[in-house]
């Protein structure tokens, strides 16, 4: 299971938003199983059928969380017109079975945000449990 804060799924969800008609894409970092950072980044496809991270930025990203502590738990993408369930490309693309792929569907009338581990081409749904910071 991953925690999330609710205001880290708002500020993907405005993010990915913002990007459509594209994907959008990002990591999430935090502590264990607990998510304490979004890291929008850029699609340098600017597709609304694939992402690809800008490596720089990536790097960039990967960098500063490990200043901060952190540790990448998990990547996000959007899928503006299709189900949150990862597609035949994202599961090919899946290279780390240790951390969470969450995707964000704007398919139907408000986002879907769902979470999936992908080991060796299987995929299994992972619960978020979203928390309200006081």
């Amino acid at each position: 299971m991953l925690t999330i804060p609710q205001h880290i799924i708002d500020e993907i969800i405005a993010h990915t938003r913002q990007e459509l008609p594209n994907e959008a894409c990002g990591y999430l970092a935090g502590n264990g199983n607990e998510v304490k950072q979004a890291y929008a980044l850029t699609n340098i496809d600017h597709s609304p059928e694939h992402f690809s991270f800008d490596p720089a930025e990536q790097f960039r990203t990967v960098k500063s969380a490990r200043k901060a502590g952190l540790e990448i738990l998990a990547n996000f993408h959007s899928h503006p017109e299709t189900p949150a369930r990862p597609s035949v490309e994202d599961i090919k693309l899946a290279y780390d079975p240790e951390i969470s792929y969450i995707i964000i569907s704007f398919a139907g009338e408000t986002p879907d945000v769902k979470s999936f581990k992908i080991r060796n081409g299987e995929v299994e749904k992972e619960e978020i449990r979203v928390v309200v910071s006081v």
